[in-house]
């Protein structure tokens, strides 16, 4: 992301990459026999849940991305699960179990571990800050609602959709606000639209939102957790920037938080 949108135009590029993956979702519903068809009365719905999960949160991640390290903004948007936490606590009275508590904690221990060495950097930018939280507290809350919302269709239809109207929007936004800017992609910006056309929006989206639609929200925000680790090392191999000591012991913490909800415990069979 961070590639793409150091010269070309934001929204412009979030389309590309959200236009470009509908075609693959499209060969993959075919694929599988799956109609895309809206069932009839919630077409509404579809909208509800693309508003805070695909519009929202992809424009403000965008813009915070651009302002900000790729690194800083991946881990200012996957606090995302103490987001979700909330919103479900404070709208709808969820309670999450003793062991979501302890997941989350860790979760938010860990993102601080790692934006530690970030605070002094990211003083400076409080906008891209403010826009890459805003965007997490976005996807935190269309997470909790994905999981409420009852709408009678096979994920990947739903997928497809969503991407579809944001894309659309999104679209729009750019042609009103940034088309004086538009033209062709270099090769380094085609191929970041292409990764996130293909593995982002192609396979990604839709497998995360089976998750958000089957786990409970604290378990499916908290599966996202190492994204922001992965960001930190790869920035290290790739980019050769160097680990602090808070980054693996963020490792740990952000394993912990993951193994309170995606690890069950054992059963003592009874004789």
């Amino acid at each position: 992301m961070k590639i793409g949108v150091r010269e070309f135009p934001p929204l412009a590029f979030r389309t590309l990459c959200l236009l470009g993956g509908l075609p693959l979702v499209w060969l993959a519903s075919r694929m599988q026999g799956v109609s895309l068809a809206i069932p009839r009365g919630h077409f509404m719905d579809v909208v509800k849940l693309t508003i805070p999960n695909m519009l929202v949160w992809n424009v403000l991640i965008i813009f915070g991305v651009q302002m900000l390290s790729s690194g800083r903004a991946a881990i200012l948007g996957y606090t995302m699960p103490v987001w979700a936490m909330l919103c479900g606590l404070l709208l709808f009275g969820e309670r999450p179990t003793r062991a979501g508590w302890v997941g989350i904690g860790c979760a938010f221990l860990g993102a601080l571990l790692l934006l530690s060495n970030e605070f002094a950097s990211m003083a400076g930018k409080p906008l891209g800050s403010v826009l890459a939280l805003m965007g997490a507290a976005a996807w935190g809350y269309g997470t909790v609602i994905m999981k409420r919302t009852q709408v009678e269709m096979p994920t990947i239809a739903l997928t497809f959709w969503m991407m579809a109207i944001a894309g659309m929007v999104i679209g729009s936004a750019s042609l009103l606000f940034e088309s004086s800017a538009w033209r062709m992609p270099s090769g380094n910006e085609w191929g970041a639209v292409v990764y996130n056309a293909v593995l982002v929006f192609g396979f990604c989206q839709t497998v995360w939102f089976g998750l958000a639609r089957t786990l409970p929200p604290v378990a499916s925000s908290l599966s996202v957790m190492m994204i922001p680790v992965v960001g930190i090392f790869s920035g290290a191999f790739v980019l050769g920037e160097r680990p602090y000591w808070q980054d693996y012991a963020a490792t740990a913490l952000i394993l912990l938080a993951m193994s309170t909800v995606l690890l069950k415990p054992r059963t003592i069979a009874h004789k």
